[in-house]
């Protein structure tokens, strides 16, 4: 309207012209609004579009990627928590670092905990019925198969095992050091085959008694 009635106030533009100039006003004013409301339309569903792509997971789908991850972080922190232990009686078996670390139970502390955590995150209303699946109460191989092929249940197993092993192979390295026998060997095979490395340190210790008496 300010435009026409400014139009109209200059008597050098005729009446024709003024009309074209209005008529184009409101046209350009018509493809405006036009395009606002189509780009925000636009806009809008390009929007819901982008959230819809970005949807976050399911609940179902993310507690088992992070149970998987954590199973997975846990099998490696306990695998490499071990390893100076080990090292230690093998390389240096008389230093004074490696029998003050044989004394301490801390490690046997933290992987106990941690065993004890992924027991509880592992632990199904299905667990009981597995471990007791014969009819005399007593654990079936197949049974047992389908518990362990949980990741979680599997990484529990395997730092259950961690702790055994590691155990076992400090009472060799101890035992090797009050009898005054080699234990590097026995407590190597203690790390992957603890019940061959506990035989090898028998067989060694009986070999290493006869020697003495013979000499």
């Amino acid at each position: 309207m300010a435009f026409s009635s400014s139009c109209f106030s200059h008597s050098k533009i005729d009446a024709e012209h003024c009309h074209k100039l209005i008529v184009r006003n409101r046209i350009n004013n018509l493809i405006k609004d036009w395009s606002f409301i189509r780009g925000s339309r636009v806009l809008v569903k390009q929007k819901a579009m982008r959230l819809a792509s970005y949807r976050k997971p399911s609940p179902v789908y993310a507690s088992l990627l992070s149970g998987s991850q954590l199973a997975s972080t846990a099998f490696t922190i306990g695998t490499t928590s071990v390893l100076p232990f080990y090292t230690l009686m093998v390389l240096a078996p008389n230093s004074d670092l490696t029998k003050k670390s044989m004394q301490s139970n801390v490690p046997y502390a933290i992987l106990g905990i941690l065993y004890a955590y992924l027991l509880y995150l592992s632990w199904t209303p299905e667990t009981v019925e597995l471990i007791f699946a014969s009819k005399y109460l007593l654990p079936e191989l197949s049974s047992i198969g389908k518990m362990f092929s949980s990741e979680m249940t599997l990484a529990s197993a395997w730092i259950h095992l961690l702790v055994i092993d590691l155990f076992a192979a400090r009472q060799v390295f101890e035992d090797g050091q009050e009898s005054e026998i080699e234990t590097r060997h026995s407590v190597s095979l203690c790390l992957f085959f603890c019940p061959i490395g506990i035989l090898s340190h028998v067989i060694t210790k009986a070999m290493t008694k006869t020697i003495k008496e013979n000499k």
